[in-house]
């Protein structure tokens, strides 16, 4: 059975409400989940996956730090070792999203992955202090877009398409 990795982290609940959605939609599928935040994941978890889901929030047009940190630590010892193998990304954002999407890209594209799907941005319209570090809730048709990529991602994994 393939390994499916969900790396995801969250500060204030819309990365992780989008995550958990994909895990769910995925756990429906022939395939093992493994579900890790950020800051406890590391190369090994990477190393041991057949393909790979990322979800993190978008802040100052780039990945999270945490998330970011996560593929510092992991790049050079994962580098070479996962090449091929499928992939897709989770951003929640303010306003816009493709920073921290394209970001996502170029890292994948180091470790030579492939995208078998565009990444789901979901905006929040936060703009504030206040609203950017409230708590998010994402509306049910995004946790339905969240739900199809996980799916997606799973199912084709178990049935040899990733």
């Amino acid at each position: 059975m393939k390994t499916l990795l969900l790396v995801c982290h969250s500060r204030t609940g819309g990365a992780r409400s989008m995550a958990d959605a994909a895990a769910a939609a995925a756990r429906a599928h022939e395939v093992t989940l493994r579900y890790r935040c950020a800051e406890a994941a590391g190369p090994r978890d990477l190393i041991e996956a057949d393909g790979y889901l990322f979800a993190a929030p978008e802040n100052l047009a780039a990945l999270a730090g945490a998330m970011k940190e996560f593929f510092d630590r992991c790049y050079y010892p994962a580098l070479g070792r996962l090449n091929g193998r499928p992939y897709a990304g989770l951003i929640c954002a303010g306003t816009d999203g493709g920073g921290a999407a394209r970001q996502l890209a170029r890292i994948a594209t180091g470790w030579r992955l492939r995208e078998v799907a565009p990444p789901v941005i979901v905006r929040t319209g936060a703009q504030t202090e206040e609203a950017i570090l409230a708590p998010k809730t994402i509306l049910p048709s995004e946790i339905a877009r969240c739900a199809e990529l996980g799916a997606t991602l799973a199912a084709g994994m178990a049935l040899g398409i990733f």
